[in-house]
């Protein structure tokens, strides 16, 4: 927040910076984060992308006392779609938080899962069922009846907190409503895709970072008399790897243009650039882990306390792969686009 990271999206009128290009902008800022740590990444996504984006589809009211404290950290939010039942299937029949209407408040009652920075958020963007349609409104996380559980404990990502947020019959004021009824899953898709890119970003951060920490250590690390990196083995897959990093990052920034020329669905730049991207971000890992030999496998060498950066990367690119939205969904948008 010091160095103006949280205003990078979005426009002078909510306390943003104001570019020309807020998208590319963001996502580059994203990719720079995963470089040196995915979780910083994912932190710098849920606060900016999704939160932030979900907020620009409501009114001035939820701009201004949501989205304008965000920009300095005054605020802090999170954004709920995921459910233990519901995550990639995000209809009506899937989502079981509910809101029934009471006069000019909504009261919401059910559980939301794997929602990162809940536990130090002030309010939620969360996707809530009223009778069978779909809403996305904003929800005060220290409202009573509100209460979020203790991070989980996962693989990777291990900075980045995640935990179950519970709804209690919390009321809700008609204020916080962004957009109208039943227009809650246009709203979510669209911050979904957003987010999508910034994943993209975020895979090609994490690749772009095991591809530095091999051919440095290709370089000094010798076998048999020479350095790995010259046996055209590792010569030829790095040079392909090199292409394929460059080609995972003009897929983000093309699906990142767009977005910045008004096109809220860019497709297939945005399925195409997440799936293709944080699998590269995996191709690239296991690569690592394998050039590092054992110093790849090891969080921290006994011996001397060394750390080896590589193992952080392959632990964490996995998550890439399943969160805002599968790569097998993603393959499946891809799909559509082409047969209809």
């Amino acid at each position: 927040a010091e160095e103006d990271f949280f205003k990078i999206p979005y426009p002078a009128e909510v306390g943003g910076l104001g570019l020309t290009h807020p998208c590319c902008a963001t996502v580059v800022t994203v990719e720079e984060l995963a470089y040196m740590s995915n979780s910083l990444a994912a932190i710098y996504d849920v606060h900016c992308i999704l939160a932030g984006h979900a907020l620009e589809y409501g009114s001035e009211h939820i701009r201004e006392q949501f989205l304008r404290p965000m920009t300095t950290a005054d605020k802090i939010g999170c954004f709920a779609t995921t459910e233990p039942m519901a995550s990639s299937d995000l209809s009506s029949r899937s989502v079981q938080t509910q809101a029934r209407r009471e006069g000019d408040v909504f009261i919401v009652s059910g559980q939301k899962r794997f929602i990162t920075n809940a536990c130090v958020a002030d309010f939620v963007t969360a996707l809530v069922n009223l009778e069978g349609k779909l809403c996305m409104m904003v929800i005060d996380l220290h409202a009573k009846g509100c209460r979020v559980g203790d991070p989980d404990r996962k693989m990777g990502n291990k900075g980045q907190l995640t935990s179950d947020i519970y709804f209690d019959e919390v009321v809700v004021p008609e204020e916080n409503l962004i957009r109208d009824v039943g227009k809650g899953l246009h709203v979510a898709l669209g911050t979904l895709t957003y987010g999508r890119v910034g994943i993209a970003a975020t895979g090609v951060g994490m690749a772009q970072s095991a591809f530095d920490e091999s051919v440095a250590y290709m370089k000094k690390r010798e076998a048999f008399g020479k350095k790995i990196g010259e046996y055209q083995y590792w010569q030829f897959r790095i040079a392909e790897r090199a292409i394929q990093i460059e080609n995972a990052r003009n897929l983000y920034l093309k699906a990142a243009l767009r977005m910045d020329q008004g096109i809220e669905f860019p497709e297939p730049e945005a399925a195409g650039a997440k799936y293709y991207a944080t699998e590269c971000a995996g191709d690239l890992a296991r690569d690592a882990i394998q050039i590092f030999g054992g110093y790849g496998y090891m969080q921290e060498l006994s011996h001397d306390r060394s750390h080896y950066k590589v193992q952080e990367i392959f632990r964490d690119f996995k998550i890439a792969e399943i969160y805002e939205g599968t790569n097998e969904i993603q393959r499946m948008i891809l799909a559509r686009t082409i047969f209809g």
